[in-house]
């Protein structure tokens, strides 16, 4: 299902246990941990796109805790996935989310990120899973209707090409952070939440139909540590107060549409 990413080839690639190539012999390694870098100098807006190793590691130490883990029933409930069901998650980030459904359903899952270490994290943690770097917000390196689900966690969104690699039929998953999400940490910054639910719902209209939305909500009472790892894991560094134990809102809006 994989697409050669260099510009006007997107030939099929051929994988073995070292690399993948296309008939026109463009050559991909696989990295030791089992990831395929697919990216191109022209996808790239850095040197090092997409979540740093630090962010990374920083949201891993929060899904180890469990934090995370209302947010993924939630998410496992709204998708309602089954055996046979070929899935991918574009920018899945450290992979927890698909990797955890992937083991927990039994399911085919193929994971895209910008950021190497992500998806390296991703590679290491869940080895029984595709994964790919590669920009999603221009293309995406899979045939047409390669999968059956689509989830975008918390990312950039694509209608088109998400409804390109989508099959019909298929069910699409869209988690937004609701306008609740870290409000304690986030007040503290003067920031304010933002409902992103009726603009995404736009955005994906023509090509998708609404099928459910819902949030989810939980607390989690965090030590320090682990509330310096979210704002790690949010770039948003506490500078004017220390910090400190506390009680953080963890939401997200989930949009689930049909193709």
């Amino acid at each position: 299902m994989l697409l050669c990413p260099v510009r006007d080839c997107r030939l099929a690639l051929t994988r073995d246990d070292r690399r993948a190539v296309c008939p026109r012999g463009h050559s991909f390694d696989i990295a030791r941990s089992g990831y395929l870098n697919l990216l191109q100098p022209q996808d790239r807006r850095s040197k090092d796109p997409g979540d740093t190793r630090e962010a990374v590691a920083a949201r891993r130490r929060l899904h180890d805790r469990g934090v995370t883990r209302p947010l993924l029933d939630a998410v496992a409930e709204t998708i309602a996935l089954i055996r046979g069901d070929t899935v991918l998650d574009a920018g899945c980030g450290d992979g927890f989310y698909l990797g955890s459904l992937a083991r927990e359903k039994g399911v085919e899952a193929h994971g895209v990120d910008i950021s190497i270490p992500a998806i390296d994290a991703a590679a290491r943690r869940y080895p029984e899973c595709e994964w790919v770097v590669a920009n999603a917000d221009r293309v995406i390196p899979y045939a047409d209707g390669a999968f059956s689900v689509l989830l975008s966690i918390t990312g950039r969104m694509n209608p088109g090409e998400f409804r390109r690699v989508l099959r019909d039929g298929g069910r699409l998953l869209v988690a937004l952070a609701a306008p609740d999400d870290l409000v304690e940490l986030r007040s503290r910054a003067g920031e304010e939440g933002r409902d992103r639910v009726d603009r995404t719902v736009e955005a994906f209209g023509p090509a998708f139909k609404l099928i459910s939305r819902s949030r989810v909500t939980t607390p989690a009472d965090l030590d320090a540590e682990a509330v310096h790892d979210v704002l790690v894991s949010i770039y948003r560094p506490m500078r004017a107060q220390p910090v400190e134990a506390m009680r953080v809102t963890l939401s997200l809006d989930l949009l689930l549409f049909g193709a």
